[in-house]
């Protein structure tokens, strides 16, 4: 039987934002994101991290710097008895100088390609899986692979102007928005 996911973004809504970070010490998470995580782990839901991350097409940071970011994050969470199951991550931006990577392509929040691929290496039903994010490009790329969708709202977006682009619901916090949905589902 397919699991159930929830999709997290990872700059703005797992941690704090910051414009193109390139050390993981600049990963600093947001408080009450491990605890609100712990409800979904234990009910055997697989956590996974979907970013956009185009400082790799323009040339800001390598792949090996990325993982050395996710490697850190990963641990921080797991320090609070977390694990997150799989990053996704896309490198492209039609704007990059690094020219491999200089392209449209399907991955790219709004687009669904990282969920859609995500849910064929983990075996997940897009359907019961949530998507939680800071920008409605996130809730786009959720609601465009089947999920339901959580817009954390840090003032940056404005109202959105069709329903593929509107969340389920809207939170103040990631820590709300995780409390939120473990309530719908009846994780605590």
């Amino acid at each position: 039987m397919p699991h159930r996911a929830l999709f997290v973004d990872r700059d703005g809504t797992l941690v704090h934002p910051r414009h193109y970070p390139r050390t993981p010490q600049e990963l600093l998470l947001f408080e009450g994101v491990v605890a609100g995580l712990r409800p979904f782990q234990a009910a055997g839901w697989r956590l996974v991290v979907i970013t956009n991350q185009s400082g790799l097409a323009r040339g800001l940071f390598s792949e090996d710097d990325l993982a050395l970011m996710h490697e850190y994050l990963a641990a921080q969470v797991a320090r609070g008895g977390v694990q997150l199951d799989a990053f996704y991550h896309c490198p492209h931006h039609p704007e990059g100088v690094v020219p491999h990577l200089a392209r449209v392509c399907d991955c790219r929040k709004p687009e669904p390609g990282m969920l859609l691929r995500a849910a064929a290496d983990l075996d997940l039903d897009l359907g019961r899986s949530w998507f939680v994010g800071d920008i409605l490009d996130d809730v786009e790329a959720g609601k465009r692979a089947g999920c339901r969708t959580a817009l954390v709202d840090l003032g940056t977006e404005t109202l959105p102007a069709s329903p593929i682009r509107t969340p389920d619901f809207v939170a103040q916090s990631t820590g709300a928005a995780l409390a939120h949905i473990a309530a719908v589902e009846g994780l605590v």
